[in-house]
């Protein structure tokens, strides 16, 4: 098959669409996905630069999630059928032609999604539900702060908020970034360039964090008491001074995740994340409460202009999706 494939450790142009690639083939519990689009995520950044190797036995092709229809099914799978429309949460191989996917982290398209948008919608959706409601358990009424409001996970984490009764905040780097979060539901919006988000937000009970590092001390600083602070990201560097007499104080809670490295069984793997997410986050996409914010659908041969635009980051507003 054909497959965007790292010719060495680098920037984008080390990307290359290339043929030869073995042909995946399902093995018991997987199905074998003709695949339509995936999308970018930062991850495959990371494993681009050689800084974030897939997990044993994933395939070393890029993409962590895709959309397709359903070619072949492995020994043993039940509740698909070949040419049913599909898109998945993947530990490896969405940027390649065909990839196989275990069973239990397929979706169906949701409904009114055409086929291409599906593949912006796992990783983000996994994400944002498996942190902000299965972990830090937001409720309706409470406040939650989104970091990185303008990007993939951030515009998906505003909508789920909002559907849930929540009160929305999010951070962003630009007046225009912000006003189309406010567009997207958001009721705070923080020039994190110009503004404290400590004193503009004054108090959130979940705070869904990808800096890691560098908004360590604030994060715990904005905690309403009982908060819980869920980081998913290290953008701003992995280690930190942490105020344990504040956080204890707070009586706060602090969880680090990531959804790759998972197993696919298990009360806390990646099965039961995508299970959790058709039963309640499905019909929020179908009645149209949370749509999929896509920045723009570029052709599988340009992943390395894709690359290059989510590495600048400031134009991007949502997903960039790549279409076989």
């Amino acid at each position: 098959m054909h497959a965007i494939t790292i010719r060495e450790p680098g920037g984008p142009d080390v990307l290359e669409w290339s043929d030869g690639v073995r042909d995946p083939e399902p093995g018991p519990g997987e199905v074998l996905v003709d695949v339509a689009a995936t999308a970018v995520n930062r991850a495959d950044l990371l494993q681009r630069q050689g800084l974030y190797p897939p997990p044993p036995g994933a395939s070393d092709v890029l993409g962590l999630e895709c959309s397709g229809t359903v070619a072949a099914l492995g020994e043993g799978v039940t509740g698909w059928q070949v040419g049913d429309e599909v898109c998945a949460l993947l530990a490896g191989g969405g940027y390649g032609e065909r990839v196989v996917v275990p069973a239990a982290q397929l979706l169906p398209v949701p409904g009114g999604v055409d086929l291409v948008t599906a593949a912006s919608l796992p990783e983000v959706a996994c994400t944002v539900w498996s942190n902000v409601v299965m972990l830090a358990r937001l409720s309706a009424g409470e406040t939650l702060l989104v970091h990185g409001g303008a990007g993939g996970i951030g515009t998906h984490a505003i909508q789920v908020g909002k559907a849930l009764g929540a009160r929305v905040a999010v951070t962003a780097g630009s007046d225009e970034r912000l006003a189309r979060c406010r567009e997207l539901g958001a009721d705070i919006a923080v020039n994190y360039r110009t503004q404290d988000f400590v004193a503009e937000v004054g108090a959130a009970d979940v705070v869904l964090d990808n800096m890691g590092a560098s908004y360590l001390a604030r994060n715990v600083d904005v905690l309403a008491p009982d908060g819980r602070l869920a980081i998913i990201g290290m953008q701003g560097g992995v280690k930190g001074e942490l105020n344990i007499g504040k956080l204890l104080a707070k009586r706060g809670a602090i969880t680090g995740t990531g959804l790759r490295s998972r197993p696919v069984d298990g009360p806390n793997g990646k099965g039961a994340i995508v299970a959790a997410v058709r039963e309640h986050l499905w019909p929020l996409v179908a009645s149209g409460q949370v749509k999929p914010i896509v920045h723009e659908v570029l052709p599988i041969r340009r992943a390395a202009d894709a690359h290059r635009a989510l590495e600048d980051g400031k134009d991007v507003f949502g997903k960039l999706v790549l279409a076989f």
